[in-house]
């Protein structure tokens, strides 16, 4: 039969050119060499995952490492960039010279030893100091700004100084001119002073002078009353706080007010008046005031005797 033929079979042939004979399909009965893929769990799925993250942070550390040991070879390079150089005798020479120039502002000058400048040391940028700065003379400057605590053996200020916040002296204070306070000023101590001079004065406890009162102020103005007769006069000699009242008589006096003396400054109330006689004449007589807060009158109910002199002593307490 030809191989061309169609509706023909093509079988495979063996090394003879015969028919190799066509294999026999699997019985029903015959057992499987394989089973099935079985599908995985999930809890096999998620350590995958968790595998795979491990994996990325891993990476990541790693670049992390990799980045700082760059750095930090990168700034020693930076750092042994700057040569560590001494001075020559020839450079130390130079420095007696009027101006020399050692080195360039990227360099700096490392001096082990002490130092010595005989002569002026000018800085034209900042000037940090990390240990102790002693100066044994002067120190001028135009501007300070201390940060935390200054300690000063003397200090003396020419100018004004100014103070923001609470101020406390441990020892004694010592003003040689004026001391000037806005506000309000509190002594925990004695307060000693050789004069003292206010413009108005309250005390809370009590008040004790060791000496005299002296009484400052105007002297108060008067008017002659009809008391004193014809040809009478009177004079007042004292303050408003206190004084002396001399009344010369004149001819025929009648019962009535001597004189209205009238305070140079007013009371803010109707004052307390105390008067008294200062010699005999006046202790004979029924004396009495009328008072307000600008005058008060010396009076009297008897009958003065004419050509006589009476004293009286004041006192205006407000």
């Amino acid at each position: 039969m030809d191989d061309n033929t169609p509706g023909s079979v093509i079988e495979p042939l063996d090394t003879s050119n015969k028919p190799e004979p066509a294999p026999s399909p699997p019985s029903a009965n015959a057992p499987l060499d394989s089973e099935p893929p079985k599908k995985r769990r999930p809890w096999k799925r998620l350590r995958e995952f968790s595998n795979l993250y491990s994996i990325i942070f891993v990476l990541v550390l790693l670049l992390s490492i990799a980045g700082a040991i760059v750095q930090l070879t990168w700034n020693r390079d930076k750092q042994a960039d700057k040569k560590s150089t001494s001075l020559t005798s020839e450079q130390l020479a130079q420095l007696q010279g009027n101006t020399t120039l050692v080195g360039d502002s990227k360099q700096t000058l490392d001096i082990q030893g002490n130092t010595i400048l005989e002569g002026q040391l000018l800085v034209r940028k900042d000037a940090e100091i990390a240990g102790s700065i002693k100066v044994g003379g002067g120190l001028s400057l135009s501007s300070v700004t201390v940060g935390g605590q200054g300690n000063f053996g003397q200090l003396q200020i020419n100018g004004v100084l100014s103070v923001s916040g609470d101020t406390t002296f441990s020892g004694q204070l010592s003003v040689e001119e004026s001391l000037n306070v806005a506000g309000a000023g509190s002594f925990g101590g004695n307060l000693s002073a050789s004069r003292l001079t206010v413009s108005s004065l309250q005390l809370n406890g009590d008040l004790q002078i060791n000496r005299h009162i002296t009484l400052g102020g105007s002297l108060p103005s008067k008017s002659n009353g009809s008391a004193l007769g014809s040809g009478g006069t009177v004079s007042v000699n004292g303050t408003d706080t206190a004084g002396t009242v001399t009344i010369n008589t004149g001819g025929s006096p009648p019962s009535g007010c001597f004189v209205t003396i009238t305070f140079a400054n007013k009371f803010n109330s109707t004052p307390h008046i105390v008067i008294s006689p200062s010699n005999s004449n006046a202790a004979g007589l029924n004396y009495y005031t009328n008072r307000s807060t600008s005058s008060f009158s010396v009076c009297t109910t008897s009958t003065p005797t004419a050509s006589k002199t009476y004293l009286f002593d004041y006192i205006a307490i407000d």
